[in-house]
């Protein structure tokens, strides 16, 4: 099969793109950094050529796996509009842009896998943008899905779970704060930095991913971990206001 990985230097990604040439698979990686194709997918003009040439190289696609992205930190009303926008550029808008320029040159039976977040289903203080940026990309993958639903090209979001890899050290933190928040942001960061070891081994979460993948029949969703599996049904007995004050409490020092 010939396989488009993006966001493959490091994490997820690298571990998807061994995973696939280790069982024979023609796979691609593109990253801004040490890979196949060196591109930042928020550039869409270097991507047109990027993907021209793998049109030219293997032809066509049978499955992309939308896998770059990044988090940033901090509070809605202190995190410059840049930062705001770049977040959007590389996971909202840059897996667009790859879709738009993949979707002309897959298989007929293809498959587009976007890798979402638990962050896409349940709110965090002091993570907005992270969670917004990838509740769109689990929207987006569902608008997309029921507009292919006439074609036989697959789609589908896998939102995961707390894995073990440097996506944690590489968030942009921003810890400035008033008197409104105090020492709040960093707590919250902290709090979700300490359960490094309590996340799922990289291994372990590129087995659950790849037998996603491998699916003959693909669901629209799947969401990785027992606890947000649990948490992800259960939320739908409470009301909003009932999640958001539980999420708050844990998150949140007042």
């Amino acid at each position: 099969m010939n396989i488009v990985i993006t966001g493959t230097s490091s994490g997820i990604g690298k571990a998807l793109k061994q995973h696939y040439k280790e069982k024979g698979c023609n796979v691609i990686g593109i990253s801004r950094t040490h890979d196949d194709y060196n591109c930042d997918v928020s550039n869409k003009q270097e991507l047109s050529k990027i993907f021209s040439e793998i049109s030219n190289k293997i032809g066509k696609i049978d499955i992309l796996i939308n896998n770059a992205g990044y988090g940033i930190s901090g509070a809605i009303e202190l995190i410059n509009e840049q930062e705001i926008k770049r977040q959007f550029e590389v996971n909202v808008l840059g897996a667009t842009n790859v879709i738009q320029l993949a979707l002309p040159i897959m298989n007929e039976k293809s498959k587009i896998i976007n890798i979402s977040s638990a962050c896409a289903l349940f709110p965090l203080p002091f993570r907005a943008f992270y969670c917004s940026s990838k509740s769109a990309l689990s929207m987006l993958s569902d608008c997309l899905r029921m507009e292919l639903s006439k074609t036989k090209i697959q789609v589908t979001a896998i939102c995961p779970c707390d894995i073990k890899t440097e996506f944690t050290k590489n968030r942009v933190k921003n810890f400035e704060t008033n008197e409104r928040y105090g020492n709040s942001i960093k707590f919250s960061a902290e709090k979700i930095d300490l359960k490094q070891d309590k996340r799922m081994p990289l291994n372990k979460a590129i087995k659950i991913m790849t037998k996603i993948i491998d699916k003959k029949k693909l669901k629209p969703q799947y969401v990785m971990g027992t606890r947000n599996k649990i948490l992800y049904h259960l939320q739908f007995l409470f009301t909003k206001n009932f999640r958001l004050k539980m999420l708050t409490k844990i998150f949140y020092k007042k």
